[in-house]
């Protein structure tokens, strides 16, 4: 596999992981908390994410070529633990959502593109939404 073809399998992984993040705290601020201005935002996100990669990594084909499911080690463990409840499940997908992006920010450096000060000004702004759903619902 060449050193691209890796980079895009990175890429396209934790791609996948803000998205999907993204749209589990979407679906708590939207059915649990009802607060229309956080899922909003929280979606508005989502869709950045979704833009940058059509317009910076040629859309979707690239990341999708590249995937490699059935060759990748740790699929077999992942997602075992149990949450308690719906604020542990929005704190696990706040901190993997972080985590994706700081991947994104640092491997998308590789490619000379501006992504990687697209990712971090959206890592920034998940830190914001984060910090102000949590001074608001989290008590």
């Amino acid at each position: 596999m060449t050193d691209n073809k890796k980079i895009f399998r990175i890429l396209d992984v934790n791609i996948n992981r803000v998205k999907e993040g993204l749209r589990v705290c979407e679906d708590i601020t939207r059915f649990i908390l009802n607060d229309s201005a956080s899922t909003k935002s929280l979606k508005s996100l989502r869709h950045k994410i979704r833009d940058i990669v059509e317009k910076s990594i040629a859309g979707k084909r690239l990341l999708c070529q590249s995937r490699d499911v059935k060759r990748d080690c740790l699929t077999e463990i992942c997602g075992l633990e149990h949450k308690k409840n719906w604020q542990s499940i929005f704190f696990a997908n706040m901190q993997r959502t972080k985590e994706a992006l700081r991947v994104l920010e640092e491997f998308s450096k590789l490619l000379g593109d501006k992504m990687s000060e697209e990712f971090k000004a959206i890592r920034f702004k998940v830190y914001e939404q984060e910090k102000s759903l949590i001074r608001k619902y989290f008590k």
